[in-house]
């Protein structure tokens, strides 16, 4: 018979697995709703990404539940459980790297967005975040709004070369720093609730396979167990 100990480790890093799935559906759902700076850190690819590493981790988790009431003899659900987590892993392997990836060019990767983001988008991120200018105070700046109003206002800011926070490259890559970080470690942390299930599931299969071994020595004996 498999352990209790066992099927309590098993059954929390199950639970775990559904609370990382649960969490990535929600923020993936809550970071859509508007707010310019976040949308320009995170693009729709990147939402919709986190959306289906959510699903599947929910998906997993409703596959495990098939797995095991299944009655002891029957590992097959479990096994399917293993090939589930293992894509699972391929997925937060490959989202995790793409988000650290992009924080290893920050300054520039942000300095491309916002070229492309419309005059209107550069303008209220400089009301915000009280910044004129990407790196500097001739690098795109926008004039208008309450903050960026003339360029007399723009070429007196002072320049302090090792912050720059009078230009917006500071306190953008300082908010996206901050979140994708802690996104990209979130997700790499999924990855060790992910493993601990697939090594407690081959414990989990391994040990009904013995018990059913044994059921059946022990019914060729005639039902009397071992001396």
């Amino acid at each position: 018979m498999v352990s209790r100990n066992l099927m309590i480790f098993w059954g929390v890093a199950d639970f775990l697995l559904l609370a990382a799935g649960a969490v990535a559906l929600a923020l993936s759902i809550v970071w859509r709703s508007p707010n310019i700076l976040m949308n320009m850190v995170l693009s729709n690819a990147d939402l919709t990404a986190g959306t289906v590493l959510g699903i599947a981790l929910l998906v997993t988790f409703v596959i495990s539940i098939i797995a095991v009431v299944q009655r002891n003899h029957v590992t097959l659900g479990f096994v399917i459980l293993n090939y589930a987590l293992l894509l699972d892993a391929g997925a937060i392997v490959v989202i995790g790297t793409f988000v650290w990836f992009f924080t290893l060019r920050m300054r520039d990767n942000f300095r491309v967005l916002w070229e492309a983001a419309t005059p209107e988008t550069r303008i209220f991120l400089q009301d915000q975040l009280q910044c004129c200018g990407y790196f500097n105070g001739t690098d795109l700046p926008e004039i208008g709004g309450t903050f960026c109003t003339s360029q007399q206002v723009i070429d007196a800011l002072p320049v302090d070369k090792e912050t720059m926070t009078n230009f917006c490259v500071t306190p953008i890559t300082k908010f996206a720093d901050s979140t994708l970080n802690n996104i990209f470690t979130c997700v790499y942390g999924f990855m060790g609730i992910v493993l601990c299930l697939l090594l407690a599931t081959l414990c989990v299969i391994k040990k009904r396979q013995e018990d059913e071994r044994f059921k059946r020595i022990d019914s060729k004996r005639g039902g009397r167990g071992f001396v």
